[in-house]
């Protein structure tokens, strides 16, 4: 098959189904180009090395790529977030029309941009396009607070299904957004492919011993990911809080960016917290020593029932890197955990529910902690490692372009 990736974002910026899927898919024996922006994700910032310009042809590890105009910005103010995303969806359609013809399209999201050129590319050339779902739009945007205007959330929500439901196939990453999207009346077929960790995550935990470290240092848990609305982390700073005045032996590892992470350092120190400390935001490929150094890792959504449907892309790189996860999400996120008994689960923006979670692990042995590591990187080779996903996704993209 010869098949056109586009997506907003690609190497060099971090994006687990960019470069490695696409090399995949070509040691498969297909021909594969990509359809992408010019690199300025997480900053906001363009990478050195490039430019904003409209268009520019490129070749990464014997991919080929073409980049297209957009306004840079990944900050909180929603007119330039629209300006970032509308700006690519016009030129990436524009350049999609002089790409040779591809089998079949697979779109990345957000749907508000890459479905563009992909359903220009369906009424005008007949190719069909299978979008990948990680974000329903415009529940995320209500949710994260990014937009609140309802005509505006309306229309994405009109544009949104009207997008899918002209696909020829649909990926989504938990059950709990294929019910979501069948309850709005989408007909196309959905497939539930679970994401998979990022290549360098997964390096990282072969290299990983599957123990828990030896230490008398404090108990050391690890939230490492983007810092904003959504991940609600102020319940981090509450319960550091109190585990002070208790004197207890933890510490809060914070690794990241985002938009709430100067604000929470800021209360960290205003509060004068001596148990947490900020990192700056790292490439996967340097996060070994952290997660060598983890007794548990975090992750943690707002109460908000979107978040009971999506399972955050960190649970996947946390279950491969084999320690014990605390699990402050609802829903699909919390029984993929609790299935691969993995870790422990809490309910979200629930202080004393956090607090009770780290003190049962801290009661733990150190072999009860490292059966529920193990528990659940057994779990990641087994369910969700990149070949199996991957095989899945070719054989979704094989099945629409066959149909075609």
């Amino acid at each position: 098959m010869r098949i056109l990736i586009i997506t907003q974002w690609f190497q060099p910026e971090p994006h687990f189904k960019g470069l490695g899927f696409a090399k995949a898919l070509q040691a498969m024996g297909h021909e594969v180009e990509v359809l992408t922006g010019f690199p300025n994700y997480p900053g906001g910032r363009v990478y050195p090395g490039y430019r904003i310009r409209l268009r520019q042809h490129e070749i990464i590890d014997d991919i080929p790529i073409t980049r297209g105009y957009l306004y840079p910005s990944h900050d909180n103010s929603a007119l330039r977030r629209i300006a970032n995303y509308a700006s690519f969806a016009i030129s990436s359609t524009l350049l999609a029309l002089f790409i040779r013809k591809p089998d079949v399209v697979y779109v990345y999201t957000p749907p508000m941009t890459a479905a563009l050129p992909a359903i220009a590319l369906r009424f005008l050339r007949g190719v069909p396009f299978v979008p990948d779902v990680q974000d329903l739009w415009p529940d995320t945007l209500a949710a994260t607070g990014m937009l609140n205007d309802p005509r505006l959330l309306g229309l994405i929500r009109w544009w949104t299904d009207f997008s899918l439901r002209r696909a020829s196939r649909i990926i989504v990453l938990s059950e709990g957004f294929r019910r979501r999207l069948q309850e709005r009346g989408v007909k196309t077929p959905i497939t539930v492919i679970w994401n998979w960790a990022p290549s360098e995550i997964a390096d990282i935990a072969h290299r990983l011993q599957p123990v828990l470290p030896d230490k008398t240092g404090p108990f050391d848990i690890l939230f490492a990911g983007n810092m904003g609305k959504a991940q609600g982390l102020d319940i981090v700073l509450k319960a550091a809080a109190a585990l002070q005045e208790e004197g207890a032996h933890v510490r809060f590892t914070m690794v990241g960016g985002g938009i709430e992470r100067e604000v929470l350092r800021q209360h960290a120190k205003d509060l004068s917290l001596n148990n947490i400390a900020f990192h700056e935001p790292r490439p996967p490929s340097q996060m070994g020593e952290l997660f060598e150094a983890a007794d548990a890792l975090l992750v943690h959504l707002r109460d908000d029932p979107l978040f009971e449907i999506t399972i955050p892309s960190k649970t996947q790189a946390y279950l491969a890197i084999g320690r014990p996860i605390l699990m402050g999400v609802r829903g699909d996120a919390a029984a993929m955990v609790e299935e691969a008994g993995a870790g422990l689960t809490f309910a979200p923006d629930d202080v004393d529910a956090f607090l009770a979670a780290i003190k049962t692990l801290l009661a733990m042995t150190q072999a009860e902690r490292m059966a529920m590591g193990s528990a659940g990187a057994a779990y990641y080779r087994k369910r969700l490692a990149f070949d199996i996903g991957v095989r899945a996704l070719e054989q979704s993209l094989a099945g629409a372009a066959n149909k075609a």
